[in-house]
């Protein structure tokens, strides 16, 4: 797959906008300022791809990039932003819901959390929704680069305990500042790319 032949396709405001090709689509979930768009930019070698704001909390839609015409990444809203308003956050929950009620359409999820802290409540909803979808999903602790090596091993074990991961769900260390972990996610999404295009 040719990462380079990236296209953004479009900004999904509902359901009806939800591209039903039956491509792979891997889904990126993640709170607003853990770097979501700093790891998809990251994965297709390109700085300012997928928007990156210097405020959080930009990603106000479900914004589907087409990758080599054979998947899409889909970038979900960012959650748990302090300054955005109450009827905006509900307007966001309501839309990855109305995605997450759309199994079929999910390829595989991709849940980033900070690898420096215990994560959220919502990242433990995020990754309760990913469970419920009956779809693979992997999580990637970024910010890595931020971390003591010494540090490591316990964040990530409080990482996969907080959220209650099962020993099959990966959980890949990741810097979008210096691409480590980049090998490592890419190959989980195209090992699922390819047995979805089998199964198709």
């Amino acid at each position: 797959m040719n990462l380079q032949n990236a296209e953004f396709l479009i900004s999904a405001a509902g359901q009806r906008d939800f591209p039903r090709d039956r491509l792979p689509q891997i889904a990126f979930a993640g709170r607003s300022n853990v770097g979501k768009s700093s790891v998809i930019n990251r994965l297709l070698c390109r700085k300012n791809f997928a928007r990156v704001g210097a405020a959080p909390g930009k990603t106000t839609h479900i914004n589907y990039f087409k990758i080599d015409g054979k998947a899409y990444f889909v970038d979900l809203p960012g959650y748990g932003y302090a300054k955005v308003p109450k009827a905006e956050k509900e307007r966001w929950g309501r839309l990855i819901e109305s995605y997450f009620a759309q199994p079929d359409l999910l390829t595989l999820g991709i849940l980033i959390v900070d690898a420096r802290h215990r994560p959220t409540a919502n990242d433990c909803t995020m990754a309760d929704w990913f469970k419920q979808s009956g779809r693979p999903f992997v999580v990637a602790a970024n910010k890595l680069d931020k971390l003591k090596k010494s540090e490591l091993e316990g964040n990530l074990a409080l990482i996969r305990e907080e959220l209650e991961l099962d020993d099959n769900v990966k959980l890949i260390p990741f810097s979008a500042e210096n691409g480590t972990g980049r090998e490592a996610l890419l190959s989980e999404i195209e090992r699922h790319i390819a047995g979805r295009s089998d199964a198709i």
